[in-house]
């Protein structure tokens, strides 16, 4: 056995270990250190050292959420809560310093504390069954060894012989000392290397007992290491998972929004009459907009809104959007310069004191970030000479401030009232109350946060909240998704599937390059020998997110991009240096960089090194969001949040450079919002094969011309010269519109009908026509006519139609995805999360657009389908060919009947590399369905086997793609593994399915139907009390496995038979028959009985009868089946197969569709029809149909059944053939 150690710096979360600490926690710390240390007595017994121990770590980080104390054998333990019965999270092993024999060293690590922690973690892990251990330590107070609960996992509880001798002691039921000496030998001749995390606390001393301040960020390792956030694996500030509540409640407050639940879902939107303030930004742009009628000026009002007040909220919203998202890119330059500057005041510039009002912040936007500073006048230069020139089109007007208002329409001197609870402070400390002017609100507000999260780890001395480019992006997706059912995604999923995505893309790009077969990643790194071709080679990947939201998935993508450049040691300065001191990891879906000492690093403009790490990330970062991020959404607020959080990332590395002058200037940044477009990705006028030859030769524009004036637009370095590449790029659209309008179908049909009329018309006879000719041919004329005026009408509709009007061109709109001819390619990887919209939803708002959707998407848009069907198949279309394509969607796609034909066409289209299901973890906060991850590729392999996960940490089970093919709406089902597969076989081989034995019905719906002249109700012919000709009646409560409850009801049936909504046949109800409850039991059991005394029910049971020639004049077999009349069968015996374990399994696996909470789900006729009959054992089945009958008889009298149902079982698993693995594996349910 050996000890591999970590200094923490090595082992800590990269994120964490960068994150401030506050100047509170440190000087709490430092008490509880110092205290600690001067307790401390090398003799005294472990008791008094666990003591200490626990006082310490309690009362610096644990004492209000976590319990501590000694629990059992373990020395001590910590709680994953407040309460002693929470999980176990962290267990400690307490030795004394001078028990040197039994504490563990690096050269003596096979020590009796080893031996405790093993046996403590495997009494955890196996015989309580518990998997929330996060860490152990064995400790001697001065010296901490930290080992991970994964190492443990890995190389303790999947070691077999470890595990053996553990399951030895406790079946022969050996003492702990046993059980030591033992594992002690076990240890000395196992291959066994386990990591684990050092520290000795006597290193810090000097600096906790010091009054010198800068030694403070020495103790930040250690504070960090024995934090929960690293003991417990808590998430933590700058998790981009997580929300700033109080941040996100203020800023919505100030903007003039709230939130509120409808259901079960939260929404946002305008304050109600009554609490709406005159100060808050949005109500005071609403105001000026209708004092100045400015509503009435814009181009298409209707975009806004179906009436005068949508429009109104709609535009004011979009308004203080892009204003606020200014104001907050600001406020991170801000940041990012005081950082830069060693904090120092000269650079800040969002204070009253340089913004008094709503015209200098006007002033700011378009006279100093909008001009260089040579352009910038002496008043503008003496308050804000330290603000850089940006260059950005977020500092330009948009079109919308053009029709309506700037921020200097603005009331300047109204007054908004702080919100309860507000983060500010008046000059006691106490929470601030009354109002305060909007602006002073705005600038006082954010100042109590802190914006500047990059950077090394110090010490944060005013204890503000940090605020990052993720949270902002979480927020702000927050307040645009409500309406258009998408969500902010977390980090953990972006990062995810850019990663799997990404990396299988680049080795494909490098085998296409290189004509290599490379089959995964992990080969790629010694196969690279020219690191610029290699950069040329990523740089060429094409990624688009058609749904993109806030942009997460971009801005991951980007990270992702970065990372694999510095795995792959072909990251490179622009002379061609490589950065080989840093290491750059995408951690908690942040990208870190971190120097060869492991700390973070931090850019300082006077340091060559820092300068040149610095320089290079910035433009790698606008190299890769130039050349591969694209985006496209519906919502114009929402792409005004992408195109700034690319930005933000953009500015995470902005550097200065010298000027002419020798003065330093920020560089400015690019033109990026060209790759991130507003439209309907859905909805295009053009298809994606449409000849752009045409206008390509009539204009004599080429491809690479459109791409040169795209990337020329990107590196504009003055309005006039952006506007002048912007003018050429709409041109080249408007061209490709134009010629390709002509070339429509119907434009072409409508010129030949014009031309055949004219010539009809103007047809020079060579002989005088005859009556009947000339009849003839008027009749031609008016055929023709008749056929001009249709196409006439269908053109002018299309051109009109408002469902266009957001259309989004997907053929021409990127000419990074064409050729050179102008055919379109496609994108590498398509990625996102698109948004969760029933069809029924979306009618109550656009029904136009569900009728269109379910013309252009069909098959795949059928019943009650969801938006994301149109985004999958939408995303196969703009995908090139070996493509990937990866979402995130609910699950309601890998079961449902609406996915139907979308399952079908990925298993008989594509390559389905992943399927994920994370069952019930909740992955969106406000958002109760169950959601999945497929990843795909656009091509077919016949052989395929594709992964199934239930969650993104477990390692899976491989199984054929085709076997999809096998199961009823070709479900993906997730829960199966190989020996599942191998049991489905061994069902269906040489089976009768049971939709050709039996006939299945439900029973009737027991309301009147809509038309009917005799209106009633279910309870109005549902009676307690029997009247001669009412039917006997049950209900699902009434069944159960092998017994029928029946509780005195009847329906009134024939005298209402013709008025019912669904009626069915008396043979139906008057047969023998299986009566099967249509919601299962729990565990998905099957509740079914045997009826012989002519049951009546509602639809929410059915009905099973063996087919008779009787039974086929009123019922024919569905679809696929066929009648088989067999006069052998009997009913007891398909009961039997019905009740069995052996079905409840075959339908958990492979049949329900899981819709229901719990393990509870919805049977359908379907289900039964899909059950594997053996038909070859007659002497199993007649046995099988006795007992069946002794159960029917023993329940009805109340007796015990459960060994005659033993009995059944095990016959089943014998007429099935089941091996005892097998059995194993169907009794494993129970």
């Amino acid at each position: 056995m050996h000890l591999n150690l970590l200094a923490p710096k090595q082992t800590l979360n990269k994120a964490y270990l960068k994150e401030k600490v506050s100047r509170t926690d440190i000087e709490q710390f430092k008490t509880n250190f110092s205290d600690l240390l001067n307790k401390i007595n090398e003799k005294a017994d472990e008791e008094h050292l666990k003591s200490l121990i626990g006082d310490f770590l309690k009362f610096t980080w644990y004492k209000d959420s976590y319990q501590i104390n000694p629990i059992g054998k373990n020395d001590l333990v910590i709680h994953t809560g407040k309460s002693p019965a929470d999980p176990i999270g962290v267990i400690l092993e307490v030795k004394s310093p001078t028990n040197k024999g039994e504490m563990i060293s690096e050269q003596k690590p096979n020590a009796k504390a080893i031996h405790e922690l093993i046996l403590y973690y495997l009494n955890e892990r196996i015989t309580n069954n518990k998997h929330e251990i996060k860490q152990l330590v064995a400790t001697n107070i001065f010296e901490w060894f930290i080992f991970d609960a994964n190492e443990f996992d890995k190389k303790i509880y999947r070691n077999t012989a470890i595990k053996k001798l553990y399951e030895q002691k406790k079946a022969d039921n050996k003492d702990n000392p046993w059980f030591y000496e033992e594992i002690k030998k076990l240890l000395n001749v196992v291959e066994l290397n386990l990591e684990a995390t050092f520290l000795d606390i006597r290193t810090y001393k000097s600096y906790a007992l010091n009054s010198n301040d800068k030694d403070d960020n020495k103790l930040i390792p250690l504070f960090k290491i024995l934090s929960p956030v690293h003991l417990l694996k808590l998430s933590f500030a700058n998790d981009s998972n997580s929300l700033q509540p109080k941040f996100y409640a203020e800023l919505l407050h100030i903007i003039g929004l709230y939130e509120y639940k409808e259901g079960s879902k939260k929404l946002i939107g305008r304050k109600k009459e009554g609490e709406r303030n005159a100060g808050s930004l949005l109500e005071n742009a609403i105001i000026n907009l209708d004092s100045h009628d400015k509503i009435s000026r814009l181009d298409k009002p209707s975009q806004y809104g179906e009436n005068y007040q949508e429009r109104l909220y709609n535009v004011a919203l979009e308004l203080v959007i892009t204003w606020i998202n200014r104001i907050l890119f600001l406020k991170l330059l801000e940041a990012q310069l005081l950082n830069y500057h060693k904090g120092d005041a000269a650079y800040t510039f969002l204070n009253k004191d340089k913004i008094r009002d709503f015209d200098d912040l006007d002033k700011l936007f378009f006279r100093v970030l909008a001009k260089k500073a040579n352009e910038r006048s002496n008043d503008i230069m003496k308050l804000f000479g330290k603000v850089p020139y940006l260059n950005s089109s977020l500092f330009e007007p948009t079109e919308l401030e053009h029709q309506t208002i700037f921020i200097n329409g603005l009331e300047d001197y109204v007054a908004l009232p702080v919100l309860n609870g507000t983060v500010l402070k008046d000059e006691r400390g106490k929470t601030k109350k009354g109002t305060l002017n909007t602006l002073d609100y705005l600038f006082e507000f954010l100042n109590a946060y802190d914006f500047s999260s990059e950077g090394a780890e110090e010490i944060q001395e005013d204890n503000k909240a940090l605020i990052n480019a993720s949270v902002l992006g979480l927020i702000f997706e927050k307040i645009n998704g409500y309406k258009d059912g998408s969500f902010f995604t977390p980090g953990f999923i972006t990062m995810y599937i850019c990663r799997e995505t990404i990396r299988r893309a680049v080795v494909q790009k490098f085998n296409e390059a290189k004509g290599w077969e490379l089959k995964d990643y992990g080969e790629l790194y010694n196969q690279i020998t020219d690191r610029k071709e290699a950069n040329t080679i990523i740089n060429s990947l094409k990624i688009c997110d058609p749904a993109v939201g806030s942009g997460h998935f971009l801005v991951s993508a980007l990270n992702e991009l970065i990372a694999i450049k510095s795995d792959l040691n072909i990251l490179m300065s622009g002379d061609g240096r490589i950065l080989r001191d840093h290491r750059i990891e995408v951690v908690n879906d942040e990208l870190i960089i971190t120097d060869e000492n492991n700390d973070p690093f931090t850019y300082r403009y006077n340091d060559l090194r820092s300068q040149t790490v610095q320089q290079t990330l910035f433009h790698e970062k606008q190299t890769l969001i130039e050349n591969c991020l694209f985006g496209v959404d519906i919502n114009p607020n929402s792409v005004k949040i992408c195109r700034l959080r690319l930005w933000i990332e953009l500015l995470k590395n902005a550097y200065y450079k010298p000027t002419s002058d020798g003065s330093l200037q920020l560089e400015t940044l690019p033109n990026i919002d060209i790759n991130i477009k507003t439209g309907n990705s859905l909805i295009s006028r053009f298809g994606l094969d449409a000849d752009l030859k045409p206008a390509l030769k009539k204009n004599s524009i080429s491809i690479e011309a459109y791409r040169n004036a795209v990337s020329t637009y990107r590196n504009a370095r003055d309005k006039e010269h952006k506007r002048e590449m912007e003018g050429i790029i709409n041109a080249v659209k408007n061209n490709f519109r134009t010629e390709i309008a002509k070339n429509d179908p119907k434009l072409l049909k409508l010129s030949k009908l014009n031309g055949e009329l004219y010539n009809s018309v103007n047809q020079q006879q060579l002989f005088s026509e005859s009556r009947a000719e000339a009849k003839a041919r008027k009749v031609k004329q008016q055929k023709f006519q008749k056929e001009i005026d249709t196409l006439i009408v269908e053109v002018e509709e299309i051109k009109n139609n408002k469902i266009y009007e957001n259309a989004f061109e997907w053929r021409f709109e990127f000419p990074e995805v064409l050729n050179n001819e102008g055919d379109f390619l496609g994108f590498d990887i398509v990625i996102g999360n698109p948004p969760y919209i029933s069809n029924w939803d979306l009618s109550a708002s656009n029904r136009k657009a569900v009728i269109f959707l379910e013309d252009h998407y069909r098959p795949y848009l059928t019943g009650h389908w969801d938006l994301f069907g149109a985004f999958i198949i939408k995303g196969y279309y703009i995908l090139k060919h070996e493509g990937l394509n990866s979402y995130i969607l609910p699950t309601s796609f890998y079961k449902e009947k609406h996915s139907t034909e979308l399952r079908r066409f990925f298993i008989e289209n594509l390559t389905i590399i992943e399927l994920i299901d994370f069952d019930k973890l909740v992955v969106f906060e406000d958002v109760a369905r169950q959601t999945g991850i497929y990843l795909v590729k656009k091509d077919l392999s016949i052989q395929n086997e594709l992964n199934l996960k239930l969650g993104i940490a477990d390692n899976g089970t491989y199984i054929k793609q085709n076997f999809y093919s096998n199961l009823k709406n070709y479900s993906f089902k997730t829960n199966v593994n190989k020996l599942d597969i191998e049991i489905f076989n061994k069902l269906n081989a040489n089976s009768t399915l049971l939709g050709n034995l039996v006939c299945i019905n439900t029973g009737v719906v027991a309301h009147s139907k809509i038309e009917s002249p005799v209106k009633f109700t279910k309870d109005e012919v549902i009676k307690s009390v029997y009247k001669e000709g009412f039917k006997k009646y049950v209900e699902g409560i009434n069944i159960s496995p092998y017994l029928i409850g029946f509780k005195n009801q009847y329906i009134d049936y024939e005298s209402n038979i013709k008025f019912f909504h669904r009626p069915k046949f008396p043979l139906l109800f008057e047969s023998n028959k299986i009566i099967v409850r249509r919601i299962s039991g729990k565990n998905n059991q099957f509740f079914a009985s045997y009826d012989c005394n002519k049951y009546y029910s509602n639809d929410n049971l059915m009905h099973v009868l063996l087919w008779t020639n009787e039974l086929l004049k009123f019922q024919r077999p569905e679809n696929k089946w066929t009648a088989m009349i067999l006069p052998e069968l009997s009913l007891e015996y398909i009961l039997a197969i019905l009740n069995s374990k052996l079905n409840t399994y075959f339908f958990s696996r492979f049949l329900s569709t899981d819709t229901l909470q719990g393990t509870y789900s919805s049977i359908y006729p379907e289900d039964i029809r899909q059950i594997p009959v053996k038909l070859n054992n007659i002497a199993i089945q007649n046995e099988l149909t006795d007992i069946v009958k002794e159960v029917l008889e023993l329940r009805k009298n109340g007796y015990e059944v459960s060994e005659y149902l033993k009995k059944i079982d095990f016959l089943i698993y014998q007429l099935y053939k089941l091996t005892n693995e097998e059995i194993e594996m169907v009794e494993g349910l129970f």
